[in-house]
């Protein structure tokens, strides 16, 4: 399972880096392959586990804010792996070129 995440604290003010680099040690912690990106986290791995990780992360966020909306979109498709890079290489090979710019 790919799941993409977001933990969105309200009320927290505007800085949020420390709070979202608070929930990201249990991501990292959890020992689940994962990619950050610039408004979402992807997680791969068993359902259960992907999603005990995105609650865990839910309730941490909690903690430190008001309130707190959590985003997740889900892509479970059987017997499918290691689909946090190569969703992106598939793609990438069809173009035949990296996607990726900074």
């Amino acid at each position: 399972m790919l799941a993409s995440f977001s933990v969105i604290p309200i009320g927290a003010g505007e800085e949020l880096k420390e709070l979202v680099a608070d929930i990201l040690s249990i991501v990292d912690k959890s020992g689940l392959s994962y990619k950050l990106g610039a408004m979402q986290t992807t997680l791969e791995g068993e359902p259960e586990r992907v999603m005990s990780v995105v609650m865990e992360c839910h309730r941490r966020m909690l903690e430190l804010a008001p309130r707190v909306l959590t985003n997740i979109t889900i892509d479970d498709r059987k017997d499918a792996q290691g689909r946090l890079e190569g969703k992106v290489k598939d793609v990438e090979d069809i173009l035949g070129r990296e996607l990726s710019h900074e």
